[in-house]
């Protein structure tokens, strides 16, 4: 595994819903994508019971009345613009419950399944793919939905269950992935840094989600330079036209400032099969060729 070409790599994103897979790490799968690394999202939900977030479409009643097949075809644009590949593993969406105290989940939804036994259908994709390195969310799932906290369960268990062959023996040859890494890109340092470069030229902003875990910077690993491909992750998430307002905060700090002020997208590695060296600036670091140092001449 260790000194694979670039065309050799393989990365699996696990996602709770259609445009988690755009507003966490897009820019990172965007220039893997570039670089020849085939990139796969599994989707856990088809974000059936999620809210339409856009105000121009939340009272137009097509919308309401086809959001399945809405949020299916969102994430078939977003495909598209990611230049990925994406496999759904089939659970229904949790919702997001609200109140005190939190009303029940629904029956059979995707934040009440068993992770052992939920975990099968990841399993059965990450046995296929093969990938090398796998990101998910952390315990918390990033922020504590239902469904995001279950996403982390079933990949935490399906990274360890498909490199097991005495479990689900019918879903293909066990695969060990080498690397399992967290999304931690809404982390506190990152949002105050772009306050202050909004603030210094005079702007104002308010982000859409706020990290309230104040040692969250100090969990990171591993920084991917990848201000390159802003435009092409926020091209991906306008593709989710229900889910995000073009006009609201995700896209309230300008582009300019968002790559000067944090280039990256961040990670905290998690697991390893491999050596590496940490801080890193790439998820398939101990994965590559080493480079080669030609002797002294004399």
């Amino acid at each position: 595994m260790p000194g694979m070409p670039a065309t050799s790599l393989r990365l699996l994103h696990v996602h709770a819903h259609p445009d988690d897979e755009s507003s966490k790490g897009a820019a990172t799968t965007a220039k893997y994508v570039d670089e020849g690394v085939e990139v796969m999202v599994a989707t856990c939900t088809g974000g059936e019971r999620g809210s339409v977030l856009n105000p121009k479409l939340a009272d137009d009643p097509q919308v309401l009345a086809n959001i399945s097949q809405i949020r299916a075809d969102e994430m078939a644009r977003a495909r598209e613009v990611l230049g990925i590949t994406q496999t759904w593993l089939g659970f229904v969406d949790s919702g997001l419950p609200e109140g005190d105290p939190l009303p029940p989940l629904p029956e059979g939804c995707f934040g009440l399944q068993d992770p052992k036994v939920a975990a099968g259908a990841l399993v059965r994709v990450i046995r296929a793919f093969r990938p090398h390195v796998i990101t998910t969310y952390d315990e918390q799932g990033g922020y504590p939905h239902p469904d995001h906290v279950m996403c982390h369960r079933i990949t935490m268990e399906a990274f360890k269950a498909a490199a097991d062959p005495d479990l689900w023996p019918e879903h293909g040859p066990a695969w060990q992935a080498a690397k399992l890494y967290y999304h931690m890109s809404f982390h506190s340092q990152r949002q105050e840094q772009l306050e202050l470069a909004m603030h210094e030229q005079g702007l104002d902003c308010q982000f859409p989600h706020r990290d309230t875990d104040p040692y969250s910077y100090g969990r990171l690993t591993t920084f991917i330079e990848c201000a390159k491909y802003f435009p092409v992750r926020d091209e991906a998430l306008r593709a989710h036209a229900t889910q995000i307002d073009p006009d609201g905060p995700w896209f309230a700090v300008p582009l300019a400032i968002q790559q000067a002020g944090w280039p990256t997208e961040d990670y905290q590695l998690v697991v390893s099969k491999v050596p590496t060296m940490i801080p890193e600036d790439d998820l398939f670091s101990g994965l590559r060729p080493e480079p080669v140092v030609p002797e002294f001449m004399i």
